[in-house]
């Protein structure tokens, strides 16, 4: 009894000789991980406000601004555990092979919706089109109605609603028709041989003159594009403003044949002509019929 009672004297003043050096030891450890931990919070927040201040200065849509801006703040406070961990003596290695392990899985189950929501990060950050543009994409052609995170909405000309997901626009090819100020209009003007070329492209420049859509600069073109089996074939490409495409379009055509009905030019129809050698007659209509049995 009076050894264990001298064990548990020596026990005691051993721990309270070695306490100032434990409580230095662990103490300081503890402090630094402390510090560390307040510093990482304070830095994932700036790095969050930070994000979301670039961003909003380059008008990128708010659900993707705040998305990115979160996403950055967990990147940074996660790297703020683990390294507070590893500051109090944990073993950080295998806990974050298993973050990693989980992280893992969780991307190859949500593939396809990580794919999408990737292209629409993409799409929202390049601007290959944005809302109330008319564009042709993944097969589809419509006006962009609205770029979600994971879909495009497109709203064609007949007010058809067509969701395509934003991995399909990214991974082909875009046409952005609203992108430039203004377009180009082309039109193939066939008149008959008899016409006369100077006096059709007269006819068909002042035509494009007088219209109200047609721009001064850049300046459009008139020329003889085709002699072709049965016509004479002018190339008309005049350039418009981009919303006043279709407007222009129906008018120059509607304004071209009336113009050239009004002057006497005629625009043929298809036609072969057939000839036969000198002495041999033409097929009768009895002839050429198919015999009925």
């Amino acid at each position: 009894m009076a050894d264990m009672q001298d064990t548990l004297v020596l026990s005691s003043d051993k721990i309270m000789q070695q306490l100032p050096e434990l409580v230095t030891e662990y103490g300081l450890k503890l402090l630094l991980a402390i510090v560390i931990f307040a510093l990482g919070r304070w830095l994932s927040s700036l790095a969050k406000a930070m994000t979301h201040k670039v961003l909003t200065r380059r008008n990128i849509d708010q659900t993707v601004v705040s998305f990115i801006a979160n996403m950055m703040w967990a990147t940074v406070f996660a790297f703020t555990v683990i390294a507070t961990l590893g500051q109090l003596g944990v073993h950080t290695a295998s806990l974050v092979a298993a973050v990693g392990a989980a992280g893992l899985a969780i991307g190859l189950a949500l593939q396809g919706s990580l794919s999408n929501f990737a292209a629409g990060v993409l799409i929202i950050l390049l601007r290959p089109c944005r809302v109330g543009d008319y564009i042709v994409a993944a097969g589809v052609s419509g006006t962009v109605d609205e770029i979600t995170i994971f879909s495009t909405r497109l709203l064609t000309s007949d007010h058809k609603v067509v969701t395509v997901p934003n991995s399909a626009i990214m991974h082909g090819s875009i046409t952005n028709y609203s992108a430039m100020p203004s377009r180009r209009i082309d039109l193939v003007i066939g008149v008959s041989y008899d016409a006369d070329v100077r006096e059709v492209k007269a006819l068909l420049s002042q035509l494009l003159e007088q219209n109200q859509y047609v721009l001064e600069e850049p300046a459009f073109t008139v020329a003889v594009y085709e002699l072709a089996d049965s016509s004479v074939n002018f190339v008309v490409r005049p350039w418009v403003n981009t919303p006043d495409y279709w407007p222009a379009y129906y008018e120059l055509l509607e304004s071209i044949k009336l113009g050239l009905d009004e002057a006497g030019i005629g625009i043929p129809y298809p036609q072969m002509d057939v000839h036969f050698p000198a002495g041999e007659k033409s097929p009768s209509p009895e002839q050429d019929s198919p015999e009925v049995k």
